[in-house]
C-alpha cells in the first residue's frame, strides 16, 4: 500500500531540486518526511518523533514552534505582513533595530536588514568596500579571511570562503581573497601569526578581514582560541581597517554568550546575524555597523549603499525577531543553557571511549567529534546518521564530523536521549568498520 509519506517522497524526487545534494543522492538517499515539529522534535505524518540534532541547519536555538513565536506571527499578521521599506517604515523593524543595538557588541549602532545569512555577509562586504572607495582610500579593495572559512553561497560570500567542496566549480566567478594555510594538528597560533603578517603587509589595500568568531561551522565545527581573535582585532584597529564578524551561526548564544565575539572581548566593525535571529521561524537577517561606517555614506544618491531586497525588514520577520529577544530576556535563556552545555561537553568528551572517535570538542551548545579523516566528502558520518535515524535522531554530519547543535532550551531528558542515540549509533557503525 502506498502511504502518504511514500507519495510525498515520490513527488519530492520527481520535482524538487534539493540543496547540497547530487541528483543521484536525491533519488536514493533516505528522506525523512516531517509533518509537524515541536521543541527539539520532528514529527512524521505517522506520528513518529525524531530528535532534531542539527537545529534544522543551525537555526532553531529555541526549538521548533515556540508558542510565543507562533503568537507573535499571528499578532503581526493581523496588522501588517509586508510593505515596502523604501521611504516607508513600520514599528516592528524600528523597535527591532533599537533592541538589536542594545544587545550588540559596543559601537554597533546601525542595522541593515536582509533575509538570509549569505546576504548579511554580502552586504557587509559591499559596505566595507564602498566605504573606502568613497572616503579617500580607493586602493582598499582586498579582503582577508581564515582557512576553511564558510560565509555563505552568494558570489561575494563564496569568495571570502574556502570550503572547496562548496565552491570549486564557481571559482572563475569569484574575486581573489588571501588567507593563511590550514592549521597543522589543530595548532592555530601559526595560522593567526601569518594572518597578522598579511594584515600588516597589505594594510593600504585592505578593505576588511572577515572571520567566523571562535567556531568555524561548515569547516567541521573547528574551534580556535579566542585570544587569537583578540589579536586580530588589535591589528585591524592599528592599521585602521574593518573587522567583519560572521555571527550567523555563532550568534544568539550558540557558543555560550550572546555573541561568540564576546569570548575574545572584542567588538567588530560589522556583524552579520541570521538563523537564531528569527528563532528558525522565518527568513530574516541583519548586518550591524558602526556610526563611523554609516556616516561614510552621507551625501547625495551617488553615495548611497545600492543594495536592497523586496522583503527587506519584513514585518513578520521583525516581529518574530523581537519576540526572540524578549524570550532570551524573560527566560534568561543564556544562563539556563550553561548547565545543559556542561552536560553536552561532558558527554562529548566521553566519546573518546568509543574506538575510532577523535577530537571531541564543545563550546556552549555546540559539540562535535570526528570519526575518520577530515573532509566534507567522508562517508562514515553519514552511516552514523542512518543508524541514528533508526534510533530516533536526525543528524546531518559534515562528512566524518558528527556534530550536535540542540536548542538552548532543550529539556534535560531530551538532551540525555539525544546523547544516548549519538553514542549508540557511533558505536554500532565503528564496531563494524575495519
Amino acid at each position: 500500500m502506498v502511504t502518504a509519506e511514500d507519495e510525498l517522497i515520490a513527488l519530492d524526487r520527481a520535482h524538487v531540486w534539493r540543496p547540497y545534494t547530487s541528483s543521484e543522492d536525491h533519488e536514493n538517499r533516505r528522506l525523512l518526511v516531517v509533518e509537524r515539529a515541536h521543541g527539539p522534535w520532528l514529527i512524521t505524518p505517522e506520528g513518529r518523533r525524531v530528535l532534531d540534532a542539527s537545529g534544522s541547519w543551525w537555526c532553531n536555538n529555541l526549538g521548533h514552534g515556540h508558542p510565543r513565536l507562533r503568537e507573535a506571527i499571528a499578532r503581526q499578521a493581523e496588522h501588517l505582513m509586508h510593505c515596502t521599506f523604501a521611504a516607508a517604515t513600520h514599528e516592528p523593524a524600528c523597535r527591532l533595530a533599537a533592541e538589536l543595538v542594545d544587545v550588540a557588541p559596543d559601537g554597533l549602532r546601525r542595522v541593515f536588514f536582509s533575509d538570509n545569512g549569505s546576504t548579511s555577509v554580502e552586504v557587509a562586504l559591499k559596505i566595507a568596500f564602498q566605504y573606502w572607495q568613497q572616503n579617500g582610500r580607493p586602493r582598499r579593495k582586498r579582503f582577508l579571511s581564515l582557512p576553511g572559512a564558510y560565509h555563505g553561497d552568494t558570489l561575494g560570500a563564496m569568495s571570502v570562503g574556502q570550503v572547496d567542496e562548496f565552491n570549486r566549480v564557481f571559482r572563475p566567478l569569484l574575486f581573489e581573497v588571501e588567507r593563511p594555510p590550514d592549521p597543522i594538528e589543530n595548532r592555530w597560533e601559526p595560522v593567526f601569526e601569518r594572518l597578522l603578517e598579511m594584515i600588516r603587509k597589505s594594510a593600504n589595500e585592505l578593505a576588511g578581514v572577515i572571520v567566523e568568531p571562535v567556531v568555524q561551522g561548515a569547516a567541521g565545527m573547528r574551534m580556535y582560541p579566542p585570544e587569537l581573535l583578540a589579536r586580530v582585532r588589535e591589528e585591524t584597529k592599528r592599521v585602521d581597517t574593518f573587522l567583519i564578524a560572521d555571527e550567523v551561526f555563532t550568534g544568539f548564544g550558540r557558543t555560550g554568550p550572546m555573541w561568540a565575539s564576546e569570548h575574545a572581548r572584542i567588538a567588530p566593525d560589522l556583524l552579520c546575524t541570521a538563523k537564531g535571529l528569527s528563532g528558525g521561524m522565518l527568513p530574516f537577517a541583519a548586518t550591524l555597523a558602526t556610526d563611523r561606517i554609516y556616516d561614510g555614506f552621507r551625501g547625495d544618491k551617488r553615495r548611497a549603499l545600492m543594495h536592497g531586497h523586496t522583503f527587506f525588514a519584513n514585518p513578520l520577520g521583525a516581529a518574530v525577531a523581537r519576540e526572540v529577544l524578549a524570550i532570551y530576556r524573560d527566560d534568561q535563556v543564556l544562563e539556563a543553557a550553561k548547565e545543559k552545555a556542561r552536560k553536552l561537553a561532558t558527554a562529548i568528551a566521553a566519546m573518546t571511549e568509543v574506538a575510532g572517535v577523535t577530537a571531541p570538542r564543545a563550546l556552549g551548545m555546540c559539540a562535535a567529534f570526528d570519526v575518520g579523516a577530515p573532509g566534507y566528502m567522508g562517508s562514515l558520518g553519514w552511516r552514523i546518521s542512518d543508524v541514528a535515524l533508526d534510533l530516533g535522531a536526525h543528524l546531518r554530519p559534515l562528512g566524518n564530523t558528527v556534530y550536535l547543535v540542540p536548542p538552548l532550551n532543550i529539556e534535560d531528558a531530551d538532551l540525555g536521549r539525544l546523547l544516548e542515540i549519538v553514542r549508540e549509533s557511533t558505536e554500532r557503525v565503528l564496531r563494524t568498520t575495519p
